[in-house]
C-alpha cells in the first residue's frame, strides 16, 4: 500500500527566513517578523487555547517586533496581516486537527515571558529553533497511562453522579479500555468520528462484559447497569465547550461557534454510539440506587473523588503531574461546593454550576500569579467534571426512542449547565484580569 498524502502540508519556516544570524529579530524584515507572529499563533491554537489568548500572544509578539497585527481566528485556521511603514504582509495558516496539550501551553507561556528580551538579542531563525524544541516536546504519557488516567477519572465521576462500588469498578475498566483504544487510534492519525465512535463502543462493550461477568460469578443485580454511561465520559469535550463559550463572550464569534460545533459533533457521535451499543446489548439508562451515606461522610467522599476525577482528566490533557495535582486541589473544592449547593441549599443546577465555575476561575487566577501555570490549564480540568455528560446521553437516548418530552427535559438541563460553566469562568476572569475586562 502506498503512503497517504497529507491533506495539510507542513510549513517549512526555515525556507522563509534568511540565514543571517547577526541581525536581531527586532531589525528583521516584515516578512520574517510575520513568520514569528504566525507561528506563535499556530502553536497556541494547536494546544487548545481559545481565540482571545491566541490573538493576545500574536499581538504581544507583534508589539515587541515593532509592527501591528490583525487576525481572524477559527478552530483550525488563522488569517492574519502584519503592518509596518514599509508595507503589509498577509498570511493564512491551517491546522490538520485540534487537540489539547497543557504542557506545551505552559512552555509557550514561559516562552512569551522571555520573548521581549530574546527578540533584541537573537535572530528570527534562532527563535524559530527555540520554537522547534517546544513543538517537538514528546507527550508525557503513553497510551496505557492515559487509559489508567481516564479509568480513575470516570470511576470517580461515577460516584459523583450517584453510583456505588459496582458501577465504579465497571466504569473503571470500561473507560480505561476505551481511552486506551482512542489513544492508539490517535497515534495512527485516525479521523475524529472514527476514533470517537470506536473508543466509545469499546468502553461500552467493556462495561457490559464486566457487569455480565459480575452477574454470572457474583450474582450482582442488574440494577448496576445504571452506570453504563459513566464508562464513556472520558470523551467529554471540555476544552472546546469552555473555550468556545469564552470566545463568544469576547465576541470572537467565528472561533466560538466553530469550537462549540466541534464539541457538539463529538457529543452526538459519542451519545449515538452509546445508544446503539445499549440497544444491541439491551441496556437502558436508569437512576442509581440511592447510597445510604450520611451528609458528613458524603462531603468527604465527594472531596476525595472530585480530586481524583479532576486529576485524571488533567493527565488526559497532558498536564505534568504537579499541574494536574494543582487542578485537582482546585476542582475538589469547587465541585463539592457545587454539589452541596444543589443538595443542601437546593440551588438550581445551572446556578450551582455558575458558582462552582466562578469559584474555580477566581482560585485559578490566584494560583497563576503565585505559580505561573496557564489559567485555562487549571480551570478547564477543574470544571470538566461538572459537564453533564449523563444528561446529554439520556436526552439523546430518549429522543431516539421517540420519547421527546423526557429527552427534551434532560437536554434542557444539560444546556443550562453547559451555558453556566463558561459564564462562571468569564465572570471570574472579568473580576480578576483587567486585560480581559476591556475590549480595546
Amino acid at each position: 500500500m502506498g503512503s497517504i498524502n497529507k491533506q495539510h502540508m507542513t510549513i517549512h519556516w526555515k525556507h522563509i527566513v534568511k540565514d543571517d544570524d547577526s541581525v536581531p529579530s527586532t531589525e528583521a524584515t516584515l516578512k520574517e517578523k510575520a513568520t514569528l507572529v504566525g507561528r506563535i499563533g499556530q502553536m497556541m491554537l494547536s494546544v487548545g487555547t481559545g481565540a482571545w489568548r491566541v490573538r493576545n500572544s500574536m499581538n504581544e509578539v507583534a508589539r515587541t517586533l515593532g509592527i501591528s497585527c490583525t487576525a481572524d481566528i477559527g478552530l483550525l485556521s488563522i488569517e492574519f496581516t502584519c503592518y509596518e511603514e514599509s508595507g503589509t504582509y498577509t498570511h493564512s495558516i491551517a491546522l490538520p486537527t485540534t487537540g489539547v496539550n497543557t504542557d506545551k501551553l505552559n512552555a509557550l507561556e514561559a516562552f512569551m515571558r522571555e520573548f521581549p528580551e530574546m527578540a533584541t538579542q537573537i535572530s528570527v531563525k534562532q527563535i524559530h529553533l527555540v520554537l522547534d524544541e517546544i513543538q517537538k516536546k514528546p507527550a508525557n504519557y503513553k497510551a496505557w497511562n492515559l487509559g489508567l488516567a481516564s479509568a480513575i477519572a470516570c470511576c470517580a465521576f461515577t460516584f459523583l453522579l450517584g453510583g456505588g462500588p459496582m458501577e465504579m469498578i465497571c466504569a473503571f475498566f470500561g473507560a480505561g479500555v476505551g481511552n486506551f483504544v482512542r489513544k492508539l487510534m490517535l497515534q495512527k492519525k485516525i479521523s475524529l468520528l472514527g476514533n470517537v465512535a470506536v473508543s466509545v463502543a469499546a468502553s461500552c462493550v467493556t462495561y457490559v462484559l464486566t457487569i455480565l461477568l459480575a452477574q454470572t460469578i457474583f450474582g450482582v443485580s442488574k440494577v448496576h447497569q445504571a452506570g453504563y454511561i459513566c464508562a464513556m465520559l472520558f470523551v467529554i469535550p471540555g476544552f472546546p465547550l469552555i473555550t468556545g463559550g469564552i470566545d463568544l463572550a469576547k465576541l470572537d464569534i467565528r472561533s466560538g461557534l466553530e469550537r462549540i460545533t466541534y464539541a457538539l459533533l463529538i457529543i452526538l457521535t459519542a451519545t449515538m454510539t452509546g445508544w446503539v451499543t445499549a440497544l444491541v446489548c439491551r441496556f437502558q439508562p436508569a437512576d442509581f440506587v440511592a447510597l445510604q451515606i450520611d451528609t458528613g461522610m458524603m462531603i468527604i467522599l465527594r472531596i476525595i473523588t472530585s480530586f481524583f476525577g479532576v486529576y485524571g482528566f488533567s493527565l488526559m490533557f497532558n498536564s505534568p503531574r504537579k499541574m494536574a495535582m494543582t487542578a485537582g486541589l482546585i476542582g475538589m473544592f469547587a465541585n463539592t461546593l457545587r454539589l452541596e449547593l444543589i443538595d443542601l441549599a437546593h440551588f438550581p443546577v445551572g446556578i450551582a454550576a455558575f458558582i462552582g465555575a466562578f469559584f474555580t476561575g477566581c482560585v485559578a487566577s490566584i494560583v497563576k500569579k503565585k505559580i505561573g501555570y496557564p489559567r485555562i490549564s487549571l480551570t478547564v480540568p477543574a470544571i470538566v467534571i461538572m459537564v453533564p455528560g449523563l444528561y446529554m446521553y439520556r436526552g439523546i437516548y430518549y429522543i431516539g426512542l421517540n420519547e421527546i418530552g423526557d429527552g427534551s427535559l434532560w437536554l434542557t438541563k444539560a444546556i443550562l449547565i453547559v451555558m453556566a460553566l463558561p459564564m462562571g469562568l468569564v465572570a471570574a476572569r472579568l473580576c480578576t484580569d483587567k486585560n480581559f475586562r476591556h475590549c480595546t
